[in-house]
This record gives C-alpha cells, structure tokens and sequence, in this order.
C-alpha cells in the first residue's frame, strides 16, 4: 500500500484504487488492538485516513469488511495447511503431524486474521464466500485425515469427517487457548506444540495406532 500526505495538516490519504487494501489493513490492525468486535466501521475508516462515507465505495457495512478480511484470512490458513500437508509426503503420520504445527502457526503468526476467522461472529449464510474459504481449509484437513486414516487397523478406523473434526476440535482449542500470538493467550508449562502432539498421539492410539506408525 502506498500512502501519501495531501498537504500540511491534512491526514493521510492513498493512492486511486488502494482503498479496499487500507481498510483491509486498518481492520487487522483494529482487531491486533481491540479484538474482531471492539470497533466501528468509521474507526475503520480513522484508521486508514479516510473520511467516514469513504468505506461504502466499497463495502455495504462493517460487517462486509469483515467477511472480506475473514475470507482472506481462511484462504491463507488453506495455503498454509496445504503447503504443510504437501500431499502426504513422505508419509500420511509425518504429513499429518507438520498439519497440526501449521495450526498452531498460523494461529501464533496471524491473530487478527484468525480472530476474524473465528470470533467474528459472522453469520455464514449471508458471506457463502467465508464459508467456501473456510470449506477449502477444512478440506486439507480432511485429506489428512482420510490418508491416516487408511493406515489404522480396519475394526477401529472411523470416518474420515468424524476424524477430521475430532483433530480440528483438538488443534483449535489448542491454539485457541494456548498458540494465539495475543494477549489472549494463555500460558501453560509446556509449548502448544507439544500439547497438541501429545493429544493426538493419546487420539491415535485409541483408534489403534502405534506410536512409531507411519513415521
């Protein structure tokens, strides 16, 4: 984003087009500060130096601000958990545990996206694009999961979406609670990476895993 002053004593303004980026910018920085429901659609505006009309050349409400920052924020968590997975290489177990630590990482790394991610309130059925955002990220952990999965002795594996959302439940309370890179952040005596390590390998053994399996 490029800012620029319009005169002495004047606040800042931006360059044409660059408008939907700064209040992009501007929300995040809201949320770093305040959290996903601690400010206005005009102190959006404040933030990004505009005046408070500015905002709706391109966003109905703040609510519409904020589904465009959660819609951004879940495709980059899909990147990132893609990237991880790697198409399970070079083995389902060792794939699946780099899905978890990006969890956690994105989470440490990203708090304001995975506030409005997941704090927002947002109501899913008015932004379908949050929710397919949201569906993609959730698919990589679905494929994890159905490729660790096939490797469990047959009498104990369980479905790949159950599965798929037990692992999702364990990482997000995990990083939740104890991986967010804020002040919300809760301390414990041990990192969350190996918190969240420890709970799934509990997980996996009672579905018949052995420790080493897959490694």
């Amino acid at each position: 984003m490029t800012w620029q002053k319009s005169g002495p004593g004047t606040r800042r303004g931006y360059h044409h087009g660059n408008l939907r980026e700064a209040l992009i910018t501007a929300a995040l920085e809201l949320i770093s500060q305040k959290g996903a429901a601690g400010f206005t659609f005009a102190d959006a505006a404040r933030a990004a130096g505009v005046s408070p009309a500015a905002p709706y050349r391109h966003f109905r409400d703040r609510d519409a601000l904020m589904a465009d920052v959660a819609r951004r924020g879940f495709e980059e968590f899909a990147d990132a958990l893609a990237r991880a997975w790697d198409g399970g290489k070079p083995t389902p177990r060792a794939a699946f545990e780099r899905v978890g630590r990006a969890y956690l990482e994105f989470a440490s790394k990203e708090p304001a996206f995975f506030s409005a991610m997941f704090e927002s309130g947002l109501p899913v059925a008015d932004y379908p694009e949050v929710g397919e955002a949201g569906d993609r990220a959730f698919a990589v952990l679905r494929e994890a999961c159905e490729a660790h999965a096939a490797t469990l002795p047959k009498e104990r594996r369980p479905p790949s979406l159950m599965m798929a959302l037990h692992i999702w439940s364990l990482s997000h309370g995990i990083a939740a609670l104890f991986g967010r890179g804020d002040a919300a952040r809760r301390s414990i005596p041990m990192s969350p990476e190996e918190l969240l390590e420890a709970a799934v390998l509990i997980y996996l053994e009672g579905l018949g895993a052995s420790p080493d399996q897959g490694r």
